[in-house]
């Protein structure tokens, strides 16, 4: 190793926009758990390119030891990306992707943050209709940004994955005005993240309140753990309510986390 010119992102100020693994002709970056990292100092040429393509300030040059730049592991990584897309250039030849919400540079279209605009939420008493009530993507634990523009001051639903799937009128009932983050407490792995995530919802965020809705299958109490656990590690107090959803798609259990005294 050398000292030498290289990026340094900054995570905390990183929000995933994904702009930055555009920019990188070399693919240096990739959207890793909804952060922009560099993957290796190899593929990174210094010159830093996506530093103007960074909105959030998130990415600078700095002076470090590290291995020197690769033209030839660039090659190779490149070639593995463009093999890795033909088939989803094949879908889009055929017209079965919409080429508008594809992105590239090798980064994950569908961890790129975005704002949605939901239908109006129907009122008591009137019929439901089968609209969205999403308001921002995406929404799996894993990838979103804990700190993002959707999260703050929001009341944040916080879903078991198979919670949708069982309550019928879950946009209208439960989604409506709410941000959404989902995850499977049984099948999800390093769940280690969520619990620093969900702190960073509570202190840096500055969410209003937490709904955590589970099934009634005992896997699912894991997730609820998880926002104790997060609740008790907070600097700051929210509202956190917790709904049982039975197989069946009804209401088992209603309660509030207590409260940590002051």
């Amino acid at each position: 190793m050398a000292l030498r010119q290289i990026i340094e992102i900054d995570e905390e100020l990183c929000d995933g926009c994904g702009d930055c693994v555009t920019a990188c002709a070399e693919g240096a970056i990739q959207l890793i758990d909804g952060k922009a990292k560099l993957i290796s100092d190899i593929y990174c040429d210094g010159l830093g390119a996506c530093i103007g393509d960074c909105h959030a300030g998130a990415i600078k040059i700095i002076e470090r030891e590290a291995d020197g730049f690769d033209e030839e592991a660039v090659a190779v990584h490149l070639s593995k990306i463009r093999a890795a897309e033909e088939p989803l250039a094949a879908a889009r030849s055929l017209n079965i992707l919409n080429p508008i919400n594809v992105g590239g540079g090798g980064g994950c279209p569908g961890s790129r943050a975005q704002t949605l605009q939901p239908a109006p939420a129907v009122r008591e008493g009137e019929l439901p209709v089968a609209s969205s009530q999403l308001r921002h993507w995406p929404i799996q634990l894993h990838l979103v940004p804990p700190t993002a523009p959707f999260f703050q001051d929001a009341d944040v639903l916080l879903a078991a994955d198979c919670v949708p799937f069982a309550v019928g009128d879950f946009h209208q009932r439960y989604l409506a005005e709410h941000s959404l983050a989902i995850a499977c407490p049984k099948l999800d792995h390093n769940q280690e993240i969520y619990l620093e995530k969900l702190v960073a919802m509570i202190d840096s965020a500055q969410i209003r309140s937490m709904h955590v809705m589970v099934m009634e299958v005992p896997c699912c109490s894991g997730l609820v753990r998880l926002v104790d656990e997060a609740r008790k590690q907070a600097s700051r107090q929210v509202p956190i309510r917790c709904t049982v959803i039975g197989t069946d798609g009804g209401v088992r259990h209603e309660l509030e986390l207590e409260r940590t005294a002051v």
